[in-house]
């Protein structure tokens, strides 16, 4: 008989707070669909949550999420039928390997978490103009500014998130 794990809610929820956007990302990578990797993403937190009420111990779970979330993914896009060689993780550029959709994504979950750190005009703003690709008059009429406080918006959101970059790598390597 497993003895139950003895679950730690606070650290479980640090775990997700951390894990959650970076798995999405990286689901999006196989998916291409927000909602469906988002889906899946909770799907294997559950499991994992269930599995540790069960008494199952997960070393490493990080890395255990990650495997989830991959099988769940290429389950699903097999059911829909896909062929075996539109089962890679993808972006942009085309298929990329596995262990290069996980590194991106955990990149890409920072850059969106200091992208929703920004103050809101000015995310909103840069978001417009990068994720977009809105010229800075469009933006201005969508957002009733002028073009210049587009551009000093703009200009900002750059400044710190350089800054936070520059923060992030004195850290690392000073």
């Amino acid at each position: 008989m497993k003895v139950p794990v003895i679950i730690n809610p606070t650290d479980f929820e640090s775990l997700f707070r951390y894990n959650f956007r970076p798995l999405c990302l990286y689901a999006l990578h196989y998916m291409g669909d927000v909602e469906a990797s988002e889906d899946i993403v909770q799907e294997c937190f559950l499991k994992l949550w269930e599995k540790l009420e069960q008494g199952t111990e997960v070393e490493n779970r990080r890395a255990y999420l990650y495997m989830t979330v991959r099988n769940r993914c290429l389950d699903t896009l097999r059911k829909k039928g896909l062929q075996t060689e539109s089962l890679n993780p993808n972006d942009t550029y085309g298929i990329i390997d596995d262990d290069d959709a996980a590194e991106r994504s955990q990149t890409e979950a920072k850059l969106w978490t200091a992208i929703d750190s920004l103050p809101e005009k000015c995310r909103e703003v840069f978001i417009l103009s990068k994720r977009d690709g809105l010229k800075y008059e469009e933006i201005a009429e969508e957002l009733g500014l002028s073009v210049n406080t587009v551009r000093n918006q703009i200009s900002k959101a750059l400044k710190i998130l350089k800054e936070g970059a520059r923060k992030i790598l004195m850290f690392f390597f000073a």
